[in-house]
């Protein structure tokens, strides 16, 4: 059971192969075998994910099952969950167990899904390998000396090792798509605003996104469907109706137009990531797509832009961690701001101050027209450009990240780790949604096909992704680690 896909897994449970409690027994027993050696878990709900199981199960007896029905998933640890530790990966909320759900909780709750636990993370999502939680670095199934990517790292490695079908991740800046890619399993950042913030524990409130993590873009598109959707509690969250995800996977590719941004091709990605990308684009030629070159002339300034914009609204959004209200204390503080300093220095990890610094010293007096207001004019120049772009073609494609998965440890420099994400940091500058595939390897490791979408195209980008995993496997192949039974 624990090599199908969530559609898959669906299928089953409608025809009664399998119980929503065996299903959920059979993955439990794979986490505590063989998570000990990824780490992608922080926290295994066992009690609540067996009652969940019963619950469905029960549903189902009475014929009033959903499509997600009993099907089991895991949570990155920056939702909160009802009477479960939200962490978010770092010592300063080690302690802390939510008073409620996340909106994204809510509704997979109530389409009967059954959360198995919550997944490992860089801490409060800064990172791109998962080397900086304080619950220790994640390992990446098809290598366990490779990082599994950041900041869903968790996510990836639990889907890609069979320890749960799906996952829910968030995405700031490519904490989605990156892992996804490195970790060989599809991964979706939905357009800014399509699915609700309210519950996320706050990185960059203007950046952040949750999707999906699954084996296949039918299984995301299952999931996302039951997500997305307006939410009052977020202001952020669009006002615009939910379509089926699922009803344009069918749709052929004859005519479509696939921009390749010449950005994306140039120094720093590695040749033979290049190659896979390219041979993947031949696919879609001969599944009738034609291919153009574009630009997006401003995507050298999306690094800096991004790292003014999200620092700044990271130090804004964390200054709530205080040591008085929840999360970690000092011991013995001699006064107000000796507990407020000592708290925050011992409860945050050194990632987590760097940019805390960052956007405090730009939000400051002096520099915040210098810094944040130029940071926001480039972003308009960015999303700008998609838009240009997606007057000439349909969807744009390009690698997820310039190298395949590398070893833990490697990148020191807090620049080269951020360097990482040149291809997916723009993605949420201008809000647009996408999608990551597998689409090769670099020896054991995957290689990610990205491909982008306008505002709200979800359904054309799941039916692109899926239609190129009709005539590939690579979405099929699974690590070693994965294919030991429980």
């Amino acid at each position: 059971m624990h090599d199908q896909t969530l559609t898959q897994l669906a299928r089953a449970l409608a025809d009664g192969e399998v119980s929503s409690r065996e299903l959920t027994q059979t993955l439990l027993g794979r986490i505590e075998r063989l998570d000990g050696r990824l780490n992608s878990f922080i926290s295994i709900t066992q009690e609540q994910a067996l009652a969940a199981a019963d619950a469905a199960d029960a549903l189902r007896a009475k014929g009033q099952a959903g499509p997600l029905t009993g099907l089991p998933l895991a949570l990155k640890d920056i939702f909160c969950t009802n009477g479960v530790k939200t962490s978010c990966g770092s010592k300063m909320l080690d302690n802390f167990i939510a008073p409620y759900d996340a909106c994204v909780v809510e509704k997979l709750k109530a389409a009967g899904t059954v959360s198995l636990g919550k997944t490992n993370m860089d801490e409060f999502a800064m990172g791109s390998s998962n080397e900086n939680s304080h619950y220790g670095p994640v390992k990446n199934p098809w290598d366990l000396d490779a990082v599994p990517g950041g900041s869903s790292g968790g996510s990836a490695a639990a889907v890609a090792a069979g320890l749960v079908p799906a996952a829910m991740g968030t995405d700031t800046g490519g904490s989605i798509r990156q892992p996804a890619a490195f970790c060989g399993i599809t991964g979706l950042k939905p357009t800014y605003g399509r699915v609700s913030r309210y519950g996320i524990i706050a990185y960059a409130s203007s950046l952040d996104q949750a999707g999906p993590m699954a084996r296949t873009a039918e299984d995301c598109a299952l999931l996302l469907g039951a997500i997305a959707g307006h939410d009052l509690r977020d202001s952020t969250s669009v006002a615009r109706g939910v379509p089926d995800y699922r009803a344009e996977l069918g749709e052929s590719l004859s005519g479509l137009k696939i921009g390749l941004p010449r950005e994306y091709f140039g120094d720093g990605l590695a040749p033979e990531v290049e190659q896979a990308v390219r041979e993947a684009i031949k696919v879609y030629e001969s599944l009738g797509a034609s291919i153009h070159e574009v630009s997006l002339p401003h995507t050298h300034y999306a690094i800096p832009a991004y790292y003014v914009i999200a620092p700044a609204e990271a130090s804004s959004n964390l200054s709530r961690f205080d040591g008085v209200r929840f999360g970690h204390r000092c011991d013995a503080p001699s006064d107000l701001i000796d507990l407020y300093k000592r708290s925050r220095d011992e409860g945050f990890g050194s990632e987590v101050k760097r940019r805390i610094l960052i956007g405090t010293h730009t939000l400051s007096e002096g520099f915040f027209d210098a810094y944040y207001t130029q940071a926001q004019k480039v972003r308009r120049l960015i999303r700008q450009d998609f838009l240009d772009a997606f007057e000439e073609v349909d969807v744009l494609m390009g690698p997820a990240s310039p190298t395949p998965a590398f070893d833990l440890g490697a990148n020191k420099d807090p620049v080269s780790m951020y360097l990482q994400d040149i291809y997916t940091i723009a993605v949420n500058l201008a809000g647009i949604p996408g999608i990551s595939v597998p689409a090769g390897f670099v020896g054991s490791r995957p290689v990610g096909l990205q491909i982008l979408g306008p505002h709200f195209a979800e359904s054309q980008l799941l039916n692109v992704a899926h239609q190129f995993q009709q005539a590939t496997d690579w979405h099929q192949r699974r690590p070693a680690l994965a294919e030991e039974s429980a």
